[in-house]
């Protein structure tokens, strides 16, 4: 007989807390900071193609802007469902993150801030990147402020 395999996106964020492990937040992408990270996106590529296109002298440059524009907008809404179902888990041990990534608090050598995301990079060198989310700063000093508490418990 064949195991039922329970069926659950690539991205979904599975969190099975062990003995002793609180949840402490869950960070979710902020609809409002998508959007506006996407009209910066779309305003740099529209500026960016236009001054390109007038440099290399064609008379279209209006248009490859808007072209620009339009195609960082279908971009935007072609990822939007994806992007506002992903979620990262912080418990008082780790950062539980979609597609089963798990990140030890002790293992996390940087934590900042790179526009509106977050930015994870550990000791081995592994980089994960929490995107679009709502007070970016506060998030990152909460991870850092459980990470302390963490060490401090370990000894280390």
């Amino acid at each position: 007989m064949a195991e039922l395999i329970p069926q659950t996106r690539v991205a979904d964020t599975v969190l099975e807390l062990e003995k002793g492990e609180k949840r402490l937040i869950d960070i979710r992408s902020d609809k409002g900071t998508y959007l506006r990270d996407h009209l910066v996106l779309a305003v740099l590529g529209m500026g960016l193609v236009g001054m390109v296109l007038a440099v290399a002298g064609t008379e279209h440059w209006l248009i490859g802007s808007l072209g620009a524009v339009l195609a960082l907008g279908v971009r935007g809404a072609y990822l939007y469902s994806e992007q506002m179902g992903v979620h990262w888990v912080l418990t008082n041990r780790r950062l539980v993150g979609p597609g089963g990534r798990n990140v030890f608090l002790l293992e996390l050598t940087t934590v900042r801030r790179l526009f509106a995301d977050v930015q994870l990079v550990t000791r081995t060198g592994d980089k994960h990147l929490i995107k679009h989310v709502a007070g970016a700063e506060d998030v990152v000093e909460t991870i850092l402020r459980a990470q302390d508490r963490r060490s401090k418990r370990a000894g280390v």
